[in-house]
């Protein structure tokens, strides 16, 4: 009698096991369920970012790289103004004249003189609004062709990537001077920390032009100078435009004569005609 009654009391507590594991795996699935219900809930109603949200975030991006340039360019300026100063070159002796650099900060532009003629001009980016450039007569002291400098203990070498392009003409004033940029669109602005940039091509050109020694001149409005209101108050006429206004004049001649010509003939013309109508 005690092994039949034994035995459904076992089958019972089996069975009673069974069914609460059964209860707890299905609550674990409502937990996981309504879980992922909820996260689902919570993704749904999260506003998407607005228009003027990522407009924003895209503003404080470029102001971070911006900024990031900003402090490149100062610290390639500040290294390459440690560079001594070289002593000037002598001049050749058919080249008596020694050239001129102008600056109008209030026209963003550079002018090479030479015995009071303007060579040519150049658009330049001067510094910005907090980081002013320097007012004053200097003389490039030292200068140097595809410069680098180290950051942060990496090198950076002569390339796109250097703030200071492919060429530095230091000026008196430390810490300041003429050079390339890896920012092309800014040359015409108000935007460098104080230095003068310039593009590729004009600056690696002004840098065959002049020389250790020559004198700079930078004034910040354009009447504040005779020479630099002269130089900046109308166009310069070059060689190749003069020879164009020549060309021009003569072509305009030449039209005028064949207008000349052309009515003379008409004329004649007519009066042939004129004739031949009375005889008959």
């Amino acid at each position: 009698m005690r092994r039949l009654v034994a035995i459904p009391v076992k089958s019972s507590v089996v069975m009673a096991l069974l069914s609460v594991g059964a209860l707890y795996v299905a609550a674990d699935v409502r937990q996981s369920i309504l879980r992922r219900y909820q996260n689902n809930s919570i993704s749904t109603q999260q506003p998407a970012a607005s228009p003027a949200a990522t407009m924003q975030s895209a503003k404080l991006t470029s102001q971070a790289s911006a900024s990031q340039t900003q402090n490149d360019e100062v610290a390639a300026e500040q290294q390459i103004a440690q560079i001594a100063a070289q002593k000037p070159a002598n001049k050749p002796a058919q080249n008596r004249h020694p050239r001129q650099i102008v600056v109008s900060i209030a026209d963003r532009k550079l002018a090479v003189m030479e015995a009071g003629q303007v060579l040519k001009i150049y658009p330049i980016a001067v510094g910005a609004r907090t980081t002013p450039s320097p007012e004053g007569d200097f003389v490039i002291i030292n200068h140097a062709k595809d410069p680098a400098y180290s950051h942060n203990g990496k090198v950076i070498e002569p390339g796109k990537n250097n703030p200071l392009g492919s060429r530095w003409m230091g000026l008196s004033q430390k810490g300041y001077g003429i050079h390339g940029t890896n920012v092309q669109s800014s040359v015409g602005k108000a935007a460098s920390h104080g230095c003068f940039r310039m593009r590729k091509q004009d600056v690696e050109e002004l840098y065959s032009m002049v020389q250790v020694g020559d004198k700079v001149t930078v004034r910040r409005q354009r009447d504040a100078d005779a020479i630099i209101a002269k130089v900046f108050a109308a166009p310069v006429a070059t060689p190749d435009a003069k020879a164009d206004v020549k060309t021009a004049q003569s072509n305009s001649n030449s039209e005028v004569q064949v207008a000349s010509i052309t009515a003379a003939s008409v004329t004649t013309a007519s009066a042939a005609t004129a004739t031949t109508d009375d005889e008959q």
